[in-house]
């Protein structure tokens, strides 16, 4: 995955999780530099169910912070590189301070976290960062206490619920494990149904992304088989969920019918009629949920034309629709099913 790909997730991903607690900014500029902070997180709510829920990435945010996520391994440029950016950032507060003439207490500085998936022991030795001494804050490095810095070594993360959401930015084997766990969260949990929409669109980036220029090194690849393996399990779930809805409306209605014809014939045919309808109408409408949310992830909005063709879509099978829609253009698949309509 290349970093800009990596650096779109990650900031649309950490956008998601963060927003109920409080206000996110993202590629936020910072002057003169001309260059951006990836995530800037100020908390507003006291909420600490929600902060809970998020385990070690939640405790992360009870104070401003600054994250700044890398996919490859960081160089001492880029620690360098995301400590001026926290510089300006504090020079900026201190420019507002001076004007409202309002003090900035210390639990309003933000804390710069940087998170690699590794980083040797000599690597953090040469910035004098120190292993935390909590019991669960194993992973985490810190700078001396001014600098307001920490490196979070993803891959050395222990591997439990707390440091899930963690997890998910790190790469190789560790990410694919965390995408299996999320997979396993229960159903009512809504961090995990908004997250795999977000799964949804990293799959269309990087399966287009695969088919145009065939560049991906291993772990991309293999992460593109494990998302798009949880992406059809999902909606195996739903289509699974909503047939056994409608074959319960359709199950209940023929059994009224058969039930004023008489109880014993009404009972037989009822239960049958109902299941061959539900089962194909469930289907059909599981078809067509899968289909607009491709478009959805790839297009944006549904427009008409977009509309009109999902008919002719729906007479192919998943496994022939579905390459399709993840390879071909707007414009292509609409000149290829037009003439359908």
């Amino acid at each position: 995955m290349t970093r800009f790909l990596h650096d779109q997730f990650a900031k649309q991903y950490l956008s998601e999780l963060l927003s109920p607690l409080g206000i996110v900014e993202t590629s936020k500029d910072i002057h003169p530099e001309g260059r951006q902070i990836d995530v800037l997180f100020t908390p507003s709510s006291s909420n600490p169910k929600r902060r809970q829920n998020l385990g070690l990435l939640g405790r992360l945010t009870a104070t401003p912070a600054l994250f700044e996520p890398f996919r490859n391994p960081i160089t001492q440029n880029d620690v360098r590189t995301c400590m001026m950016k926290l510089f300006v950032l504090l020079a900026e507060l201190e420019r507002e301070e001076n004007r409202t003439k309002i003090p900035i207490g210390d639990r309003e500085i933000p804390k710069l976290w940087i998170l690699t998936p590794t980083a040797s022991l000599s690597f953090l030795h040469s910035f004098s960062a120190v292993a935390s001494s909590k019991k669960d804050e194993q992973g985490i490095y810190y700078l001396s206490t001014s600098w307001n810095t920490a490196i979070v070594v993803i891959h050395q993360l222990p591997k439990t619920t707390e440091t899930l959401w963690l997890r998910l930015l790190g790469r190789g084997n560790v990410q694919k494990q965390a995408v299996k766990e999320l997979e396993a969260l229960p159903k009512e949990n809504h961090l995990r149904e908004n997250v795999i929409k977000l799964v949804r669109e990293l799959i269309a980036l990087l399966t287009k992304r695969q088919n145009r220029e065939r560049d991906l090194d291993r772990d991309d690849k293999e992460l593109i088989m494990t998302l798009t393996q949880m992406y059809e399990e999902a909606m195996a779930e739903v289509r699974q969920e909503i047939r056994q809805e409608i074959r319960q409306e359709a199950m209940a209605e023929f059994l009224q019918q058969g039930l004023q014809q008489g109880l014993q014939q009404g009972l037989q045919q009822g239960l049958q009629q109902g299941k061959e309808e539900g089962r194909g109408e469930g289907e059909k409408e599981a078809t067509r949920r899968l289909i607009e949310n491709i478009f959805r992830v790839r297009f944006g909005a549904i427009d008409d034309e977009l509309a009109a063709i999902i008919e002719p879509i729906m007479k192919l099978s998943s496994e022939e629709f579905t390459p399709l829609l993840l390879q071909l253009s707007c414009e292509e698949l609409i000149q290829r099913f037009r003439e359908e309509v």
